[in-house]
């Protein structure tokens, strides 16, 4: 065991497939503490042991009690879904506790409220916290400005049957850091479907391509289509271990920190 202080932790949606890898990566974790656990009022784990399902004691219930839950916590991680994480991060800036978002799905209006809590608390908002992928980011923002010209950009995300949003928060982060390079504005320029006579591409354009089926964790390609070449940037995700990892990364980053929006660019010192 480290001698370093322990981060106290709270994770959201605790018996999803997400709670589960965060609970054991932070019961395994020599620095990190699981302070609470979160989950909707008609979960079946609710007043169970979070730990149990990995033959480990964490010595506290699954709670549906958002203050019960986050009063011993320093730090949420939250992969939920927006409206739930809004409502989380309320009861966060009122009890003082830092928080790490990795929920996807959050419109402008949602961001602006994100952005104002984070006035009053620290947050890591992230659509992926795998550090492999930020790296991936880093490298997309790259390649971008050198290829800015006689390249069609397109971005092709796949992903388990039960993911509800499309494109991911991840294919669209990818998009905004791609056209943020080439000073496009995505909003302007994203394609998301296209269906019929079409007329040719528009080499300003940014196309998106959606695959949902079976249980793919999640695999991002950024397709730059010269003449010529093809230029492929990928990054295949086999388990959401390195989300958690990630997570707990963005967790000692905010570590005394009491207020501001950072992303995993931050966290990684990527800018």
């Amino acid at each position: 065991m480290t001698d370093s202080p322990l981060h106290r932790i709270c994770v959201a949606g605790a018996s999803g497939r997400m709670g589960r890898m965060l609970i054991e990566a932070i019961c395994r974790s020599d620095d990190c503490q699981l302070s609470g656990a979160l989950d909707v009022a008609s979960s079946p784990a609710v007043g169970l042991d979070p730990a149990a399902a990995f033959g480990l004691s964490s010595g506290i219930a699954i709670s549906a009690d958002l203050h019960t839950g986050l009063n011993h916590a320093q730090a949420l991680i939250d992969f939920t879904r927006p409206e739930g994480t809004l409502a989380h991060l309320q009861v966060c800036r009122e009890l003082g506790v830092n928080a790490v978002i990795g929920t996807t799905g959050f419109s402008e209006a949602q961001k602006q409220e994100i952005a104002e809590i984070a006035k009053d608390i620290a947050i890591v908002l992230a659509p992926n916290m795998s550090v492999g992928m930020n790296v991936t980011l880093k490298l997309l923002e790259m390649a971008a400005k050198s290829l800015n010209a006689g390249y069609d950009i397109e971005i092709i995300e796949a992903h388990h049957r039960h993911k509800v949003d499309a494109p991911s928060g991840t294919a669209l982060k990818m998009g905004e850091v791609i056209a943020g390079a080439l000073d496009r504005d995505l909003k302007e320029c994203a394609v998301y479907a296209r269906h019929g006579v079409t007329g040719e591409r528009d080499p300003s354009s940014i196309g998106f391509a959606t695959i949902r089926g079976g249980d793919i964790v999640g695999d991002h390609t950024v397709l730059f289509a010269g003449t010529g070449e093809r230029i492929e940037i990928s990054h295949k995700s086999s388990s959401r271990v390195s989300y958690a990892q990630g997570s707990l990364r963005a967790v000692r980053f905010l570590s005394g920190r009491k207020n501001g929006l950072f992303d995993m660019s931050d966290v990684l010192k990527l800018k």
